[in-house]
């Protein structure tokens, strides 16, 4: 669907060991020392949602298809990155194709992995990167504003805009990210912000990497950085790297097992991959048959008709209704013969607005 998550943070902080777990094979160089990942690597995950072996259990399909998402490892960034420091102009045009970040974050120390800065700190990391994304967004602005300062003279949008571009400014050069900018609302920002894609205005997901240690009770390092996400409204999901990379090789039912063994109820890659999906602003539907129990993704707030579009284009143009079973009535009445007959198949016309989890059926005519 065009979405997609940039892991970023500092050298050697687990962004390649983290995106290698996501995707379970090692096609992100690790090592240690900066900038080992010089070219964004890309993979499409499978978000984990236990729904479809619910419904398959009651269908007994030949295969199970998941939603999925699209995670970027982007090379580490440095302080000065904008600027150009280190390889930095490369790797903020990369975040700048991604909706959301993930920011990694060490939080354990280990005298025998390096750290760009010379200790552990994560408040200073990220208000490293942070800064950068800050700096790197007034670089664009600057050069959108004298554009704008031209063009102003004889068009009103352009003024308009050039209004908006002259208090965001001054916003950023307060070291304030785009995020907390009070007009936000407004139709210039939108379309400057079409335009420029402002990093500082993403949504933020902080991933804590720690040590095995860390895993079960949090350490002074991921208690600050968690003090420091409420203050912005972000989220933090604890894990440790390494033991997820580890696991890559273990099947389902051992990585459970493995899990259970170090007190740990679920996998920290697992809450990365299901809260990414959210923050997309993404939600599924299921199709149900022989051949496929399958989880179709779209946008939260859909109607019917474009939700169909996502199986074939036909389905929208020809669109005639949807047979729809909410997911907990399917599973209480075993299957749609069940539902059916317990009055729980509802029609629905070009105006309903697709749920999370509908077992949906279209019906069209091209």
């Amino acid at each position: 669907m065009g979405l997609g998550v940039g892991i970023v943070g500092l050298p050697n902080v687990g962004k390649s060991t983290t995106f290698n777990a996501l995707t379970k094979a090692q096609n992100a160089e690790s090592a240690n020392y900066p900038f080992c990942t010089i070219e964004p690597n890309k993979a499409i995950v499978p978000v984990p949602d236990y729904r479809l072996g619910e419904l398959a259990k009651i269908v007994n399909p030949e295969r199970i298809q998941h939603s999925t998402v699209d995670f970027v490892d982007i090379a580490g960034l440095v302080r000065g990155a904008s600027k150009g420091e280190g390889l930095g102009n490369q790797f903020l045009s990369n975040i700048r194709e991604v909706e959301v970040i993930l920011h990694m974050v060490r939080c354990f120390e280990d005298e025998n992995i390096t750290h760009v800065e010379g200790d552990i700190n994560p408040l200073r990391d990220t208000e490293i990167i942070e800064t950068e994304l800050i700096f790197a967004d007034l670089q664009q602005l600057d050069k959108k504003a004298e554009k704008l300062n031209k063009q102003a003279k004889t068009d009103k949008d352009a003024k308009a805009q050039l209004d908006i571009a002259v208090k965001l400014a001054n916003h950023l050069e307060e070291l304030k990210p785009v995020s907390t900018f009070a007009y936000r609302d407004d139709p210039s920002f939108a379309a400057l912000n079409k335009e420029l894609r402002f990093l500082s205005n993403k949504t933020i997901i902080y991933g804590a990497n720690v040590n095995e240690d860390g895993l079960l009770e949090d350490n002074e390092h991921v208690k600050a950085l968690k003090e420091y996400a409420k203050e912005k409204g972000a989220e933090v999901i604890k894990l440790c790297a390494k033991i997820e990379e580890e696991m890559i090789s273990l099947s389902d039912e051992e990585a459970d097992e493995f899990l259970k063994e170090l007190g740990i109820e679920e996998s920290g890659l697992k809450k990365i991959i299901r809260l990414s999906f959210s923050k997309l602003g993404l939600i599924s539907y299921f199709t149900a048959g022989v051949k496929e129990v399958r989880a179709w993704t779209i946008q939260n707030g859909w109607k019917a008709p474009k939700a169909a579009s996502v199986i074939h284009n036909d389905f929208e143009k020809g669109f005639i209704r949807a047979e729809v079973i909410s997911y907990d009535d399917y599973i209480k009445y075993n299957g749609e013969v069940g539902s059916k007959e317990a009055g729980k198949m509802r029609l629905e016309g070009k105006e309903y607005i697709v749920a999370d989890g509908d077992v949906m059926h279209f019906r069209f005519n091209v």
